[in-house]
């Protein structure tokens, strides 16, 4: 039977150091390229593979990251996985994926079963999270990064954008373009700051165009397709209806846009919809959808490098609220003009 390569044979063949091929392994950013280089093709000719459980008794790190996230369906936690999963990878630790489907005592389970694995940090998505989640942390002494969402602070540290800015500068385009008749598809509040901001930042923009966001006209569904189909069947339910929807996601968007046109409605000729994220989606659908444009790369790549650095205790500067974009199309009327149908303009209203 042929013996296992170690990580001396990995050192003799590449003609490197037994501490330069380990760095090699183990921090690749800190090694010269054609060092690094000549390990890796070492370690794909021996077939090497590193003993996980030697090394974390040795260092008491596993390199490894828990990244919990409220739903894998949503194209812009996918974005953020995917650019979260590549800085990490350069920085030397892998990462793990769950995700608790918007239920919160699930995510507690979650984090309690990944965390009694073993990691060295966790990523989550939003700063409203159960008590356990917390306590978790603290028992463990793990460093924890809270990701999209700067609006409702909790000890940690945050890397995300506004939503309450963000629904703000939303509704008071809407509200500029002649809209005095808005409803809201916020998502639902119940443990998600994230639409809480929504429906805080609609609001107060609202009340600043001297409008008022009619509670019945709060229409709390999921981030789904059917969550923005149901949307419209309760709005449009009765005579008295809205001239323009604001959803929380580009997904609710295309669902509303997709229930309007099974009932004849005329979009945005009767109903303007706007959603948020600006995922690929959102401008294939007809009509194009005016939307949010949010930092989801970004937010996983600055998520990797702020929890990388709290692991190991080095310092790092406040991140502030990143950009975020509107983008004006054609699923938003304007009422202040003559014309049936506004012109498409790509609008950078930048935080």
């Amino acid at each position: 039977m042929k013996s296992r390569a170690t990580l001396e044979d990995v050192a003799r063949l590449a003609g490197v150091s037994l501490g330069s091929a380990s760095r090699a392994l183990s921090v690749p950013r800190e090694v010269r390229p054609d060092t690094l280089e000549r390990v890796q093709r070492a370690v794909s000719q021996l077939g090497y593979v590193r003993n996980g459980a030697a090394q974390a008794l040795a260092s008491r790190r596993t390199k490894t990251i828990a990244a919990i996230y409220p739903t894998l369906d949503n194209p812009i936690f996918a974005a953020s996985i995917q650019s979260l999963q590549q800085r990490l990878w350069g920085l030397g630790y892998q990462v793990l994926v769950a995700s608790h489907d918007y239920e919160p005592a699930r995510e507690v389970d979650l984090l309690r079963t990944i965390v009694e694995r073993g990691v060295d940090g966790i990523v989550l998505v939003g700063t409203d999270h159960a008590d356990g989640v917390y306590e978790l942390q603290r028992q463990h002494g793990l460093p924890c990064v809270l990701s999209f969402a700067v609006d409702e602070t909790k000890p940690g540290q945050c890397v995300g954008f506004s939503y309450l800015d963000g629904a703000q500068r939303m509704a008071s385009l809407v509200a500029e373009r002649g809209h005095m008749r808005i409803a809201l598809c916020p998502g639902i509040a119940e443990g998600n700051e994230r639409v809480r901001a929504r429906i805080q930042g609609t609001r107060a923009a609202l009340k600043a165009h001297g409008l008022a966001l009619r509670e019945d006209w709060i229409v709390q569904t999921p981030f789904t397709f059917e969550g923005g189909r149901s949307a419209i069947a309760r709005l449009f339910g009765t005579s008295d209806r809205p001239t323009a929807l604001i959803c929380g996601t580009d997904i609710q968007a295309v669902g509303a846009i997709g229930e309007c046109r099974d009932r004849g409605v005329r979009v945005p000729d009767t109903l303007s919809i706007t959603g948020s994220d600006d995922i690929e989606l959102a401008s294939l659908v007809e009509p194009r959808l005016t939307t949010l444009r949010v930092p989801t790369s970004e937010v996983g790549r600055l998520s990797a490098e702020r929890i990388v650095a709290l692991i190991e205790g080095r310092a790092l500067g406040e991140t502030g609220a990143l950009k975020t974009t509107l983008t004006l199309r054609e699923s938003l009327k304007d009422l202040t003009r003559n014309e049936s149908n506004p012109p498409t303009t790509e609008q950078e209203n930048k935080t």
